[in-house]
């Protein structure tokens, strides 16, 4: 039986009658299932606990030259122990490196860790995507969706923009480029985000190149530090800012409208970014905020900020993609388990560097979400105009919101509708 996401806001939370979780993103869907792993909002969820508690953070270097350890969302109840990687898209694996790859009409790829990082350093050895509306990301997103990024459009490739967010609230002043890189898709470079409860270093090549610190973010009209500071996924992708169907704000920031036809498409089948070193190093404490001694990570309140987040010893698994964490234990019944799934498959298929092939896939946009809810029976929904964010130093309006995350899993779930 199909089923059609609700969708959700911090005041217009998924509806009791569901008991469920909220992958909030930027297109606000609820469900249970993989609705209620990896990037749940607890804020915007029916219940603080309908959202699953999130892996701790391990030292760990994934990776890159294997799938072994990537699994599709749909396939992926909540363990870490064998999975390192969850994601849509196709990633395949090129001369030992990890390709993230975009198909003709498709949405790219996206991975997201298994374990979250609350507070250290993440590292990445990065070849970005090339050409017009092309975009590759680095990032670290939580489920509050505090957020610390790397961004690279296809067009320049002498500039890393880096960014930072506070539980997703728009502030294009944070942006700031790093420059004069030596061709970004032609040469790996190292690329590290340290973040610690009191500052953010974006380091390139071992350069320090970037650092805001905490103290600097404070909100005096929010009374609040508007500092990214709770556990947070690694999160890489490529996708299609130029999408003909997006905000002209958001194409003609990434470089102008994608050319599926391109001489890059018809040589290779597709657009891609490699990826090999990933490594995350934890923050070492012996009090939060920042420890990763116990099991998983959770929230004692809506707030959402770190004094908040719990390290505990609540479960992180669901039995099926039924269950939610109001009931880790639900059985599917019978049911389709793809309708606890967010979104679809993005990206298609093709061929490594080299050989012939465009395989064609999908594409849709991204949409804003309205405040006006209403709820009948099963289903809720918010009624009113879609919109959209605008840009400040970027100068866009970006509808895709913030991750790339949000823009890939949007732009499928939309597929669906």
């Amino acid at each position: 039986m199909a089923m059609v996401p609700q969708t959700c806001s911090s005041s217009c939370q998924c509806v009791a009658a569901a008991n469920l979780g909220s992958l909030h993103l930027e297109y606000n869907q609820c469900g249970v299932g993989a609705f209620c792993l990896g990037g749940c909002d607890p804020r915007m969820s029916f219940s603080i606990d309908s959202c699953m508690p999130a892996p701790v953070c391990v030292d760990k270097t994934f990776r890159t030259d294997t799938l072994d350890r990537y699994r599709d969302h749909e396939h992926y109840l909540g363990d870490p122990k064998d999975v390192d990687w969850v994601g849509q898209g196709e990633p395949k694996i090129y001369n030992k490196n990890l390709l993230l790859t975009m198909a003709p009409r498709s949405v790219g790829t996206v991975l997201a860790s298994t374990t979250y990082m609350w507070y250290g350093t993440v590292k990445a050895r990065i070849k970005t995507g090339i050409g017009k509306g092309v975009v590759t990301a680095f990032i670290l997103f939580s489920d509050v969706k505090d957020e610390i990024d790397y961004e690279w459009v296809g067009v320049d490739l002498g500039t890393a923009q880096t960014n930072y967010y506070f539980q997703g609230i728009t502030d294009y002043t944070n942006t700031g480029n790093i420059t004069d890189l030596t061709n970004t898709y032609d040469n790996w470079h190292d690329y590290e985000i340290r973040w610690t409860p009191d500052e953010i270093k974006w380091v390139v090549d071992g350069v320090e190149r970037r650092s805001k610190k905490k103290s600097e973010t404070w909100n005096a009209t929010s009374n609040q530090w508007g500092f990214p500071q709770t556990p947070s996924r690694v999160q890489i992708s490529i996708w299609p800012g130029g999408l003909e169907t997006n905000a002209k704000g958001t194409v003609d920031w990434a470089g102008g409208v994608i050319d599926w036809n391109s001489d890059f498409i018809k040589s290779n089948g597709y657009y891609f970014a490699s990826f090999a070193d990933v490594k995350v190093e934890c923050w070492k404490t012996n009090n939060p905020p920042g420890t990763n001694k116990n099991k998983s990570y959770y929230y004692t309140s809506t707030v959402g900020t770190n004094d908040t987040v719990v390290d505990g010893n609540k479960r992180t698994t669901l039995k099926s993609m039924a269950a939610s964490g109001l009931d880790m234990d639900k059985d599917l019944d019978g049911l389709d388990g793809a309708a606890f799934v967010p979104g679809g498959t993005a990206g298609g298929g093709g061929n490594v560097p080299g050989s012939n092939g465009a395989p064609a896939g999908n594409g849709g946009s991204g949409t804003g979400s309205a405040p006006s809810c209403k709820t009948t029976g099963f289903s809720q929904r918010c009624d009113g105009p879609q919109g959209s964010n605008s840009g400040g130093a970027r100068g866009a309006e970006r509808t895709l919101g913030h991750s790339a995350l949000a823009a890939i899993i949007g732009f499928t779930g939309l597929l669906l509708l």
